[in-house]
């Protein structure tokens, strides 16, 4: 997560940044209140601000923003919190993604079609998503609390349900699942998120020591 602050003003202020993150005290209940009122204002009107982009915005100038995308590792794990608090929000209210989604990528496809390629398109989209429960959170937080391996994404989201505070810990042992194995970006940014130091101890294991003393290892 990119905790700047004091980055250039988007939908957010630096002082709406500030305070979401923790780094600033509101003095009355009322203030609060009315920073979250508009915070949640500018959320919605940027909501609305990306229809005018997708048909105005010229070509030329959305290939400026999106032209670093492979590189600028922030501005994709921007784009995919994008497509995250969609995601959350819509399904949260009942509305199946899906509905939100396929119109999106059938009509931009359409599109494209019509101006890349002078063609009239039918476009398919497949969307499903299935889940299955691997592990329990308060099982997670127990080996944590035991001194047990965890995997990164169970971790993450132990950390995200925030209930326990992973920085309690001086030190956590994550073990990679078959499936995480190269995902070292991923576990970078836990790192950096938590404030902490990554160590590698082998291709399957690390130490993610958060007591902020130089390991020696």
């Amino acid at each position: 997560m990119n905790t700047d602050v004091d980055r250039e003003r988007g939908v957010l202020s630096p002082a709406d940044r500030a305070y979401l993150l923790g780094e600033r005290e509101m003095s009355h209940e009322q203030s609060k209140r009315n920073a979250e009122a508009r915070i949640r204002r500018r959320v919605r009107h940027a909501v609305l601000d990306f229809e005018v982009l997708l048909h105005t915005l010229s070509r030329k100038d959305r290939r400026l923003v999106f032209e670093d995308l492979r590189e600028d590792l922030e501005f994709l794990d921007g784009l995919r919190a994008s497509v995250a608090f969609a995601y959350v929000g819509a399904t949260e209210q009942g509305l199946d993604f899906e509905e939100v989604l396929v119109p999106a990528v059938r009509s931009s496809e359409e599109v494209r079609a019509a101006r890349e390629r002078d063609a009239n398109v039918s476009v398919d989209v497949t969307f499903a998503v299935e889940t299955t429960v691997e592990t329990t959170l308060p099982g997670v937080a127990a080996r944590l609390e035991a001194g047990e391996p965890v995997t990164p994404r169970e971790l993450f989201s132990l950390i995200m349900q925030g209930e326990h505070d992973a920085t309690t810990h001086d030190r956590i042992e994550l073990v990679r699942a078959d499936a995480e194995a190269a995902d070292d970006e991923f576990l970078g940014r836990l790192a950096d998120y938590l404030d902490g130091e990554l160590v590698e101890v082998t291709d399957s294991r690390a130490l993610l020591r958060l007591d902020g003393e130089d390991s020696g290892e």
